[in-house]
């Protein structure tokens, strides 16, 4: 497999992203203005704590208190002891009101949460993880020889500060005990350096930032299953050449400089993160996967599209489900989809078929450096997983919320718009002794309540005894509408008329008129200009003089 690295470098942000086989499979994003906080190691203060949730709020200094769970509070000298015994104390026993602690944080703040920390600080090297605060020592499950576990387990033992713990990387399979204690070296000199600073400074106090994002590649990705690393910046690259001439010298073969325009788009990356943020995604063979993220879960949905197989309905849907499991795992790293996944494969009878989809979809997850759990099939038919949440998802990072329909993805119907709409105008008439009422609403909206030939219109003006003048406008969002009273008639022509008699204006043609086909109909912001003889015209930009204008629309002549 080509396993490629491309590094882009630009004023406001730097982008990562690792190629398999040329195909994207991961994206890292960090933007000058919004530096990630994972790894980050804090001095704060507990402000509140929380005995009926077992947890505590802790001031470290940003814009909202850290959440410190008891498990990540209290001693132990096995990270794993309590999750293995299931034994717990009480938060109040470990934490005071008012106590300063070392945090650090694990979980970056999401929405409305803050981040969650924990004060088992870890300190990663390129071959170790120094543990500070626990005796212990893990290797990485990605190594999978019992005798290669054993010798490193048997080097890691040898080199670890007494009272301190170790996890041996995945990187450090091979690698001999001069490698660790060079790690050892740096990372014990920085937590002593760590417990300098949180001597000397009052709380709440930034103790330590963790490397920016190309560094943090070079020592957590990059490493010899990598074929090539490319940068395209002159500066990152010599940078990156001289952090490798102390972490791993026989890596700077594999980097180039790569100073084009616009490296990612001649990648096909750029295409491929904007199908990222899409809901659905096509696979080769025509199905579709639909890919819902929730705040409590993602649901991912598999449809047979237009694949309609050459056999059976039983391989048709089991080839579908096998080329859906593969992407599926793909998309979970490329969107950085973490939490509680569901994944709705249509339904397979024989359970052969479940179990080779089953397979697949493991093995294709093995390739992903996150934590996630396969935890099998309910009775539904569905396969449930979790996917540890570090980081935001690509989602969260590039885009935001509609401001209009708050991450609905809808918005309401003209028709519902317009129903409420005439509800506000009665209200209005009824409150109101002006005799006349100004409409301000979206062009669709507002042809609604103006009717065919102004029919409505009419009819509304009956129903409330008052004048009533409707315009459009395209500056109004579809949900957005202005209605007020207004006793001056010449301010509300000048507001709802935007053409004069005579005046000569260019429109475009957008359709027949409905009961002459030889006039077209042209709008300007949402006001009706009925072309005399522009029926044949219809998609081109005319120039027209304005012969006659009415309440809700002018009529107008070819120039």
């Amino acid at each position: 497999m080509l396993k490629e690295i491309i590094i882009n470098v630009q004023e406001e942000e730097t982008r990562v992203a690792v190629l398999e086989d040329r195909v994207l499979m991961e994206v890292y994003i960090e933007r000058s203005h919004n530096q990630r906080l994972v790894g980050n190691i804090f001095k704060g203060k507990v402000e509140n704590v929380l005995p009926g949730m077992q947890a505590a709020f802790v001031d470290i200094g940003l814009e909202k208190n850290a959440f410190l769970y008891v498990e990540d509070a209290q001693p132990t000298r096995n990270p794993e002891v309590n999750h293995q015994t299931g034994y717990h104390v009480n938060i109040g026993d470990v934490l005071k009101q008012g106590q300063e602690i070392i945090v650090q944080i694990v979980k970056e703040p999401i929405g409305t949460k803050g981040p969650r920390v924990t004060t088992h600080i870890t300190l990663p090297g390129r071959y170790l993880v120094l543990m500070p605060t626990v005796d212990y020592v893990g290797i990485s499950r990605r190594i999978e020889s019992e005798k290669e576990r054993e010798r490193l387990k048997e080097l890691a033992s040898r080199v670890k500060p007494d009272g301190m713990g170790v996890i041996v990387r995945t990187v450090a399979e091979g690698v001999e005990e001069e490698e660790f204690r060079q790690d050892i070296v740096l990372l014990s000199k920085l937590w002593r350096k760590i417990q300098s600073r949180a001597t000397n400074c009052a709380a709440p106090n930034s103790l330590h930032r963790d490397v920016e994002l190309v560094q943090r590649m070079l020592r957590d990705i990059f490493s010899e299953d990598v074929d090539r690393l490319t940068v395209d910046s002159r500066s990152e690259y010599e940078k990156t050449l001289e952090i490798l001439d102390m972490i791993d010298p026989k890596l700077k073969l594999k980097v180039c400089l790569d100073e084009r325009e616009n490296i990612f788009e001649d990648y096909g990356i750029t295409v491929e993160l904007e199908k990222a943020l899409k809901k659905k995604v096509w696979l080769k063979c025509g199905a579709y996967l639909v890919i819902d993220q929730a705040e409590a879960l993602t649901a991912i949905d598999v449809n047979t599209g237009k694949f309609v197989g050459s056999t059976t309905l039983e391989d048709t849907v089991l080839k579908t489900n096998l080329d859906a499991a593969v992407e599926i795992a793909r998309q979970l790293r490329l969107r950085n989809i973490g939490g509680i996944i569901i994944v709705d494969f249509i339904d397979m009878i024989a359970e052969d078929h479940r179990n080779q989809v089953l397979a697949v979809l493991e093995e294709q997850i093995k390739k992903d450096k996150t934590k996630t759990n396969i935890l099998g099939i309910t009775q539904l038919g569905l396969v449930e997983m979790t996917r540890k949440k570090v980081r935001p998802s690509l989602a969260e990072v590039v885009q935001k919320l509609c401001p209009y329909c708050e991450g609905r993805g809808k918005v309401l119907s003209e028709e519902t718009v317009s129903i409420k709409l005439k509800a506000q105008i009665y209200q209005l008439a009824r409150q109101t002794i002006a005799d006349t009422i100004l409409v301000e609403a979206n062009p669709v909206v507002a042809a609604r309540l103006i009717g065919a030939g102004g029919a409505t219109l009419r009819e509304l003006e009956q129903k409330i005894g008052k004048n009533l003048y409707i315009r459009g406008s395209a500056t109004h969002h579809l949900e957005q509408v202005t209605v007020k009273a207004i006793s001056d008639q010449d301010e509300i022509f000048s507001r709802t008329v935007p053409v004069k008699n005579g005046e000569i204006i260019e429109v475009k043609v957008e359709e027949l008129h409905i009961s002459n086909p030889a006039d077209g109909i042209a709008r300007l912001d949402g006001f009706i200009i009925d072309v005399e003889g522009g029926g044949a015209m219809v998609g081109e930009l005319v120039s027209v003089e304005v012969v006659k204008v009415y309440r809700t629309y002018a009529k107008a002549i070819l120039v």
